[in-house]
């Protein structure tokens, strides 16, 4: 009835807690121990875990489970426990098969927040919804600098970067002002119509398009975009959205078939892009999906040369790539970046990167733990999902064969390991060690 908590320490922006002081409470008046690594960069202190109950440790041996957020070093995992985290390996990361390996030899359990789903499929514990909130301040204060190093005066200049709003409630303030300041002044000329794409409509999306809809808007369907019509007489004052599904990124090789959501989930070979029709006419890009290798990329390299090769007037100034594949769906993305360096920016024609943001190509936000600038807020809301499950991790017998053992559903559909061993749904893992 043990369990840890590991400090964050993968950079010096990782505020984010697994649990926060008020659930831990909660867990310590039913007779759950909780003992947390010290740390002077957590959201919350270590004298408000001591107020909760719980206790200030540097050794987390005495504790059978083990939660953290961010992955664990290879040195701090130890024979026989459980660990929950993000483990970034079920795609078979390379960068992470030597921790999956490790974790296999020490014969531990290990779940994945990302693999705990209901029977619907859904996720149940994450940070999607506040890295889309993040995100999308992001790549607003990225559009300000960018369209104002080209000499262009406009009201996205006044965003600052998430974390230096200290809060989410502040930054939807600035947000609200500069709402008001479209619907006086509008928007200049020379970016107008103002289009922002969001390829997918999950809980990232949600979260970017949250504050995207603070600002006067109007929805338009990827079919409208690619019209001749005039949809934009109002133009000046409003900036418009669309919101991608998976029918309008990609369509059957075989030009016969139909589109099968199904289908394309269980074949995506059978399909190719089609997302780059669209790319002329959006201002901003903001990347929200789950991509894998068998999937077609959204925007590739090839692409970008032909197009900047055309012409370098591109309306193309910014993708926010929230999900954060480097070389993945957006196959520019090149590199991750964090909350104090935002971005850089692509050269197309030769493939070179810049971190300033007034030079050719698109401007790429790339920052692969947004949650963390929202710290707070994220917190809580993951923990309010998780606690409800920590009395039944740390009651399992965990000597029993995988079959016998009692966990909900949802948490053994997270279990990649069990005693070392990957679980039948985590077999494939093999091949990437």
């Amino acid at each position: 009835m043990r369990i840890g908590i590991r400090r964050e320490d993968k950079n010096e922006w990782e505020a984010r807690v697994p649990l926060i002081p008020i659930d831990v409470k909660e867990l310590v008046n039913n007779g759950i121990e909780v003992f947390l690594q010290p740390s002077s960069i957590r959201i919350f202190s270590d004298q408000e875990y001591i107020d909760a109950g719980a206790t200030i440790s540097e050794d987390l041996s005495t504790c059978s489970v083990i939660l953290a957020v961010k992955e664990i070093p290879i040195n701090f995992i130890k024979n026989g426990k459980t660990y929950v985290f993000f483990s970034h390996t079920i795609k078979g990361q390379d960068y992470n098969m030597p921790l999956l390996q490790k974790m296999i030899d020490a014969k531990i359990q290990l779940i994945d927040y990302e693999r705990i789903i209901d029977e619907k499929e859904q996720r149940l514990i994450f940070f999607g919804w506040h890295a889309g909130l993040a995100g999308m301040i992001d790549s607003f204060w990225a559009l300000g600098k960018r369209v104002e190093l080209e000499g262009i005066p406009n009201p996205f200049s006044q965003i600052k970067k998430t974390f230096e709003y200290h809060g989410l409630e502040n930054a939807k303030r600035q947000i609200g002002i500069i709402a008001d300041e479209i619907k006086s002044n509008g928007i200049p000329k020379e970016i107008r119509p103002l289009v922002c794409g969001f390829s997918g409509y999950g809980n990232v999306s949600q979260g970017a398009q949250e504050i995207f809809d603070k600002l006067p808007h109007r929805e338009i369907s990827p079919q409208e975009l690619l019209s001749n019509h005039n949809l934009f007489d109002e133009s000046k004052h409003v900036i418009y959205k669309v919101v991608f599904k998976e029918c309008d990124m990609v369509e059957p090789k075989n030009y016969i078939d139909e589109f099968e959501l199904q289908d394309y989930y269980d074949n995506p070979e059978k399909y190719k892009s089609k997302f780059e029709s669209y790319l002329p006419k959006l201002t901003m890009l903001m990347n929200c999906i789950y991509w894998d290798t068998p999937y077609p990329r959204l925007i590739t390299l090839d692409y970008l040369k032909q197009a900047w090769s055309e012409s370098k007037n591109q309306k193309l100034r910014v993708i926010g790539d929230i999900s954060c594949d480097t070389k993945g769906a957006i196959e520019c993305n090149v590199k991750c970046t964090n909350p104090g360096s935002l971005v850089y920016t692509y050269n197309p024609l030769n493939g070179s990167v810049s971190d300033e943001v007034g030079c050719e190509g698109p401007v790429i936000m790339a920052v692969d733990n947004l949650p963390c600038e929202l710290a707070e807020e994220a917190s809580k809301s993951f923990s309010k999902a998780l606690v409800n499950f920590i009395p039944q991790l740390v009651m399992a017998d965990y000597n029993v064969d995988f079959k016998d053992l009692k966990l909900p559903y949802e948490l053994r559909r997270g279990m990649i390991l069990y005693k070392g061993n990957l679980t039948a749904e985590y077999k494939y893992l093999e091949k990437y060690l």
